[in-house]
């Protein structure tokens, strides 16, 4: 979040959750409904079948990377968390501020990997290394309950888990990856 606030104070940049839906890219939506948000993850009250996303995904008016869980939520005292609500076009508006690019899907995947070829996670192939939590996840059962096990119910700060391979932190669990292609 500090990264981006900086981002955001030095360019002016709107991020495409705090814009307002145009009526021509949403020709059936309503008038009333094209308003700035962005999906939530808002757990249900009780297990549901995993085949309707929107049983735990809702468009939340006001929600932004300044206010993750809606407008009256911020994100003050949580500069070390990533910022979320950020679309394709504004990672690539902040890499590029950033003098960097987005990388592709397969130099993510090498990058994640951490010099480990053919394990299932970038730390190897159990869950949890040792007894340790590697990665920021749900644990309990998903939707409905996290357990939080690993300290965090949700997002948690960054750099937390141990490295990778390559140093790099985060590259499982916590908040979905931007690539530059498909």
């Amino acid at each position: 979040n500090v990264r981006f606030d900086a981002f955001v104070r030095a360019t002016g940049y709107v991020t495409v959750a705090e814009r307002v839906p145009r009526a021509e890219d949403f020709p059936a939506v309503p008038q009333e409904n094209l308003v700035a948000g962005s999906a939530v993850f808002t757990p249900p009250q009780h297990a549901v079948p995993l085949d309707n996303q929107f049983q735990w995904w809702s468009y939340i008016k006001g929600a932004d990377w300044r206010h993750p869980l809606g407008p009256e939520s911020s994100i003050v005292g949580k500069d070390q968390f990533p910022a979320v609500h950020i679309a394709f076009e504004d990672a690539v508006a902040y890499a590029q501020w950033a003098g960097k690019r987005l990388p592709t899907e397969a130099e993510w995947e090498l990058a994640a990997g951490g010099r480990l070829s053919g394990k299932v996670f970038p730390w190897g192939n159990d869950f949890r290394a040792q007894g340790q939590w590697m990665a920021n996840t749900h644990q309990g059962h998903f939707p409905d309950h996290d357990t939080g096990a690993d300290h965090h119910t949700g997002i948690a700060p960054v750099g937390l888990f141990a490295p990778n391979g390559y140093g790099l932190h985060d590259v499982a669990g916590n908040v979905w990856e931007w690539v530059s292609d498909w």
